[in-house]
């Protein structure tokens, strides 16, 4: 007996656009069709959430008549769907039993062009054309979820995949099995001149789509070991075990309406797998089948940066930058490696740095760093380090760059820092100080003391 299945579609799909991939389940997996729902949600109006819709789609599963409360369900979510069904499981799945979740071109760490829709021009192509209260919105607060850096996915991102406690994704059958299939293409045309760019489907970045990622934190304030990458055990996640499995000549609108026999095929067959065997079995069987596309294609990474102060408030000017040598370099010159960079409008203490590693010739290189720098505006504040009480301060710049040596990371499994088709969160800590650092400060003081 088959699971029933919920088709989650994407930003301002208004439910159209799965009905090629139920009439596809229907007619090579033979589904009842009353078991292969589609879930529609508004997203074009400017007052709803993403944490809404996670909460209409608990409401709504909750009377659907063909889907009974105690059986297990698959999902099936295009783009922005991953991120309401991730919402939904972090916060109100926890007595649903859900077994697979196949993401078609999912947006799972946001989209570059969701911070363009807010405009004028972004509402009169994706909003409403309906005369009404809600004309020509564009769903202001969906897209600023769906924006690179943005504070939602770090947040959700924390809750489902670094939380020390609940496993959300894992090899056992009480956790559901992710299948994360992406376009190796952008759009064509015009089209694809105004909306797509490097390293996407048009819509989605490929090293945005999967859910095996990794989180850096980098503590200045502490006096050593300033650095931590989680790690997960394997046999208790599959993070790190659910790679992104490209598809030849599809892009983020054709992976819906045109889909090849060969993503056919692996899906179907992904809807087979009910334990943790027949997972790993697949994902060998999906490496080995897409791998000559993989390798026709830039080798892509996200790092999704958050920097704070040691009282969790947010730095918003500061930059961040790598540097390499090669055996080709010469002397103590250091080559700037190029990264594309978006920061979240809603928070500029969030950024999202988008890396070609092929630009890092990581076969050639033979060391690199970080340089993090960050300004509070005001010559009366500064950020630093930890300052030991025996530093001699006076040799400490007021607007200090803080270096950390990536070398070792370069080729050690368990630090290794760099992956294809990956996100990495990193968290960067400083201590925010009145200056000087020692004796008067001028910002605070005693006027009979001076």
């Amino acid at each position: 007996m088959t699971n029933p299945i919920i088709l989650v579609h994407g930003y301002s799909a208004e439910g159209q656009s799965f009905q090629t991939w139920k009439d596809i389940l229907i007619r090579e997996k033979g589904y009842d069709p009353d078991k292969v729902q589609i879930c529609e949600y508004k997203s074009l109006t400017n007052e709803i959430t993403l944490k809404d819709i996670a909460e209409g789609f608990d409401r709504a599963l909750r009377i659907n008549k063909y889907i009974n409360p105690d059986e297990p369900f698959d999902a099936i979510v295009h783009s922005t769907g991953i991120l309401v069904l991730r919402s939904w499981l972090s916060v109100y799945g926890r007595h649903r039993k859900i077994k697979r979740i196949i993401a078609l071109a999912p947006a799972s760490f946001g989209s570059p062009l969701a911070h363009k829709g807010r405009s004028w021009l972004g509402a009169l192509f994706k909003g409403h054309r309906k005369l009404g209260p809600d004309f020509l919105e564009a769903g202001n607060l969906v897209l600023d979820g769906l924006e690179l850096g943005s504070r939602f996915t770090w947040d959700l991102a924390h809750r489902d995949l670094f939380d020390e406690d609940k496993i959300f994704y894992g090899p056992e059958e009480d956790t559901p099995y992710v299948f994360t299939f992406c376009g190796d293409s952008g759009y064509g045309g015009i089209r694809g001149l105004v909306a797509s760019s490097p390293g996407t489907d048009g819509t989605v970045r490929w090293a945005g789509c999967t859910l095996n990622s990794r989180k850096i934190t980098l503590d200045f304030t502490k006096p050593a070991d300033r650095y931590l990458i989680t790690d997960w055990p394997v046999d208790k996640r599959t993070n790190l075990t659910m790679p992104f499995i490209p598809v030849k000549e599809i892009h983020h609108a054709s992976i819906m309406d045109n889909p090849t026999p060969e993503l056919i095929e692996m899906v179907t067959k992904a809807l087979d797998v009910h334990k943790k065997e027949q997972y790993e079995q697949w994902v060998q069987y999906a490496i080995e089948k897409s791998a000559d596309t993989l390798e026709a294609m830039p080798k892509w990474q996200q790092f999704v940066v958050r920097a704070q102060d040691e009282r969790g408030d947010p730095i918003t000017d500061y930059n961040l930058q790598f540097y390499k040598k090669t055996k080709d370099s010469d002397g103590d010159d250091w080559e700037i490696i190029a990264i594309d960079v978006h920061a979240y409008s809603g928070d500029n203490s969030f950024r999202c740095f988008h890396l070609n590693l092929e630009d890092l010739d990581d076969v050639n290189i033979q060391s690199l760093k970080l340089e993090f720098m960050a300004s509070t505006g005001t010559q009366l504040l500064g950020y630093h380090e930890y300052i030991a009480e025996d530093t001699d301060i006076t040799h400490i710049d007021k607007s200090p760059t803080f270096t950390l040596d990536l070398t070792p990371m370069l080729h050690e499994t368990n630090k290794k820092i760099f992956y294809p088709f990956t996100t990495t969160l990193v968290e960067i800590t400083l201590n925010r100080e009145p200056l000087p650092i020692r004796n008067k400060n001028d910002i605070t003081f005693f006027i009979d003391s001076m």
